[in-house]
């Protein structure tokens, strides 16, 4: 009997333990947020342009910001999975990426451009060049940015496949290149023939002159794709998640939404991407092997 008394006890005691460790993982309230822009662009680049951002967030939640711009769609994603950032802009694929690594995370926030949730991706073609239809694409390599960018490679990867019957590796030669400014720039030099990219990226890019639109054309728009979400660590302090949630909801300001490319934020949840992880089934593209 004293025996069972003592074996009973230590397991109550091993159990208010493991519950109290718990409450404490749900209650994060750190001094400082670490937050993870997108790697689409150049990092010093985003991180200038970004500093509206950091003092809108400091000011708003009485938070030390900084600002974190991984080398890689990957290495944000990893980034996330092991809680060494709390707050992190995702594109939509590299979302369902991070969920399917780290199931606590939480998207709380969709970007709103032109009245939408959603963008395309533009495929686009050097002017003057070989590629003057998507059939052309046919035994040429075509520029992606990341293997787990939605716009730069998912999306545009997919309207290849559905609208033209190009199967990558098969029907023509994948050409990752990081990032969506690499990928026009590349179009735009006729290193690659044909390319896709954000819309959104490649009209800003125009606007800011680093791309000559006279030197290459636009082939197709993909169909509508659900626009990058704000995601959060699932284990912060409720009060916290919540003033988080708050501050990209009520964000009016547009020098510090400039940093997203977007007109505002409209509350979204995990299943509004779904519709990528029913593409990536299309494409065959299994999310537990992709980096």
């Amino acid at each position: 009997m004293n025996v069972f008394r003592r074996t009973f006890v230590l397991a109550l005691a091993t159990l208010f333990a493991t519950l109290s460790l718990s409450a404490v993982a749900q209650s994060r309230d750190p001094a400082k947020l670490r937050v993870a822009l997108l790697p689409d662009e150049n990092a010093s680049t985003l991180i200038q342009n970004a500093q509206p951002l950091k003092a809108y967030l400091e000011k708003t939640l009485k938070k030390e910001i900084e600002l974190v711009v991984t080398t890689d769609y990957s290495s944000m994603i990893e980034a996330m999975r092991f809680g060494r950032i709390e707050v992190a802009y995702f594109g939509p694929f590299s979302y369902v990426l991070a969920k399917s690594r780290a199931p606590d995370i939480e998207p709380f926030a969709v970007g709103v451009e032109r009245g939408a949730p959603f963008y395309n991706s533009i495929l686009i073609a050097t002017a003057n060049g070989s590629v003057k239809t998507l059939a052309d694409v046919r035994g040429k390599p075509f520029g992606f940015g990341d293997q787990a960018s939605t716009s730069s490679h998912l999306a545009p990867r997919a309207h290849l496949l559905n609208k033209a019957g190009l199967d990558g590796d098969k029907d023509y030669k994948p050409v990752h290149l990081g990032t969506h400014d690499a990928v026009a720039r590349a179009v735009q030099a006729g290193q690659v023939p044909a390319g896709a990219l954000s819309k959104p990226i490649f009209d800003n890019l125009v606007t800011r002159g680093t791309i000559d639109a006279a030197k290459v054309v636009q082939l197709d728009l993909s169909p509508a794709i659900p626009n990058y979400p704000i995601v959060m660590q699932g284990n912060l302090a409720p009060a916290l998640k919540q003033a988080i949630r708050s501050a990209f909801l009520d964000m009016k300001d547009k020098e510090v939404l400039k940093s997203f490319r977007v007109e505002s934020f409209a509350p979204t949840d995990d299943k509004a991407y779904d519709v990528l992880r029913d593409t990536a089934k299309v494409l065959k593209l299994d999310l537990a092997k992709m980096k």
